[in-house]
């Protein structure tokens, strides 16, 4: 027995039980993979620290089937009213285009906690509280971390590979020797959660402003609505007796001053005393929550790994809240790793599938740091594009992979998306069974790689066939159903209605579609009109295509027409860039 004490193994220790480390192990204990996740508080938090939710963070729920409770428990958040120097200056309006299936909303980060740890609850895992990691060491087969219980005692634990999850002051960061460049903002920021009497619309958020006689902003008013009548998440600067700089506090003992100053929270009546000056109308404020000073930093780690050991969230990047961009970030950070992650665990995956982790999302990260420190520091969340493109891009709709090692390039015609770029969502599929149409996401939620074929005839169908084929037996012998073969499914164009028989024609002919797993396993191969033509508008189709849907909701490829050999040895090819050989 080691002399740190008994040692126990698992495929993933996840270090952190936010919302990033309680994303990646649903997601793995989805695909079957043993995880443990460790964290040192005893408890969920009861602040309202993260609170926006992003329509792609919805999407990604979706697809890992706990999408409804966050639903259930969010608000909607339908935009920002802005006020300068005791003016309304004007209204956003968060309307994104209507086929994107998800809007922005609000839930407090504590909520987001509880429903993702009720999700991976249903897997039989649990939180180990009041677990703290102390060290690690990796080599070729695994890593071996020393972890202190709850209880005082002293752990080992054997793990083919470690994710930090735990934040600004990050364990796993530091042990590994990773660089984490940045700055500081010189202001600091008071947050309280509070009710509010006033009769501003629901759903929008409020951002009032004061210029000084230098024409500089000198007082700052944040407003997010949550759950529950008049609840808001307020942010506003600092008064000098409550500020860090003046008690000795503020960065941590790496240099890091980011996150909350528990011990210091405004009271009551500093709250009021900001809403007397910058509020749109007399309001009182009243059943205070929480409050705190929120200290900024922007940094941006230099690798999201290392071996067998990875980096997500706040531990990979910290930037200013502007927009809500960083927990939903880390969401698809963690996202991101915990599909090639089950790959890998299962002995599925090519050799190099894991650095493509640091390949797709250190850019994303950089890209997210960059812009949140730019419109922190411009007092606005508007570049230099226009407002449809800036809105897409602050729901995360816009985050994609081109330089990724993982996708190929682009086959076919047609202008829809591309390698690299996000599925969207469509709606009026249907098929010979179902009574009510489907959407696109329907047939992706809980599933792995997903093959997606248009076809424009019947006879398309043997080509689909075959290329469906190719899929299922791209992941090796012994693949299970989601952990590593991919699925596959038709979309056929929606009929020529001077041909007469609508639609059933279409599901008619598709009864005896099939195609052969194995030399002695044949599936159905599940086929869905599209009735109205959304899929064919949504993807672009210029023919007969096929596209690879990943787990996270990307597309790995797009080739056309079906028919043609250079679309299946592109297939292959990609498939041979995921799985191992």
């Amino acid at each position: 027995m080691p002399p740190g004490g008994p040692v126990t193994d698992t495929d993933v220790l996840i270090v952190g039980a936010g919302p990033v480390g309680l994303t990646a192990a649903a997601e793995l204990r989805r695909q079957r993979v043993d995880c443990r996740v460790i964290d040192r508080l005893p408890g969920r938090l009861p602040y309202a620290k993260a609170v926006g939710i992003q329509p792609r963070t919805l999407e990604v729920w979706d697809r890992m089937g706990l999408v409804r409770a966050a639903l259930e428990a969010a608000v909607p958040m339908r935009g920002q009213l802005l006020y300068v120097d005791g003016a309304e200056q004007g209204r956003i309006d968060l309307r994104l285009p209507p086929e994107v299936p998800y809007g922005f909303a609000a839930l407090p980060q504590y909520e987001t906690e509880r429903i993702l740890e009720e999700h991976l609850a249903r897997f039989g895992t649990r939180i180990e509280r009041g677990a703290e990691l102390v060290s690690f060491a990796q080599d070729e087969d695994g890593v071996l971390s020393r972890i202190t219980t709850a209880d005082g005692g002293d752990e080992e634990v054997r793990s083919l590979f470690l994710v930090g999850c735990d934040g600004a002051h990050s364990t796993v960061r530091k042990g590994l020797g990773l660089s984490f460049e940045g700055g500081a903002f010189p202001e600091e920021y008071m947050l309280g959660d509070v009710e509010v009497d006033w009769s501003l619309p629901a759903g929008y958020g409020v951002r009032s402003l004061h210029h000084g006689a230098d024409g500089a902003v000198d007082d700052v008013l944040v407003c997010i609505p949550l759950p529950g009548r008049h609840r808001y998440r307020m942010s506003m600067l600092v008064p000098p007796e409550l500020s860090a700089a003046g008690s000795g506090d503020g960065a941590g003992a790496d240099g890091v001053a980011h996150g909350l100053e528990t011990a210091r929270g405004p009271g009551l009546e500093d709250i009021q005393a900001v809403l007397d000056r910058l509020a749109p109308e007399p309001v009182t404020a009243s059943a205070l929550r929480w409050s705190s000073v929120f200290r900024i930093s922007h940094r941006l780690v230099d690798r999201y790994g290392d071996g067998r050991v990875f980096v997500a969230g706040d531990a990979a990047h910290i930037h200013p809240p502007t927009g809500a961009q960083g927990m939903n970030t880390g969401i698809q950070d963690a996202h991101n790793l915990a599909w090639k992650l089950a790959l890998a665990v299962a002995g599925r995956a090519h050799p190099r599938l894991l650095e493509s982790y640091h390949a797709e999302r250190h850019p994303v990260g950089e890209e997210v740091v960059g812009r949140t420190v730019r419109h922190a520091r411009q007092g606005s969340v508007s570049d230099a594009e226009d407002a449809g493109t800036a809105l897409l891009r602050e729901a995360q709709l816009l985050v994609a992979y081109p330089g990724s090692p993982l996708v190929g390039p682009r086959g076919g015609d047609g202008a829809g998306p591309g390698p690299g770029e996000r599925a969207p969502d469509c709606g009026g599929l249907t098929s010979g069974v179902a009574a009510v149409e489907l959407r696109l996401f329907d047939l992706l939620r809980d599933r792995g790689h997903v093959l997606v074929l248009y076809a424009e005839s019947a006879a398309d169908l043997a080509a689909c066939g075959e290329l469906a084929a190719l899929a299922r037996r791209s992941a090796g012998a012994g693949a299970d159903a989601e952990g590593g073969r991919p699925r596959a499914c038709v979309v056929l164009a929606a009929p020529d209605p001077s041909a007469g028989g609508g639609g059933r024609d279409w599901h008619g002919a598709a009864v005896d579609a099939t195609y052969e797993g194995s030399a002695s396993d044949t599936a159905p191969l599940p086929v869905f009109v599209d009735g109205r033509g959304e899929f064919a508008r949504a993807y672009g189709t210029g023919g007969a295509t096929a596209f690879v849907v990943r787990p996270d909701g990307y597309l790995g490829v797009r080739l056309a027409p079906v028919a043609a050999p250079e679309t299946a040895a592109g297939l292959a090819a990609h498939f041979a860039r995921v799985f191992a050989g």
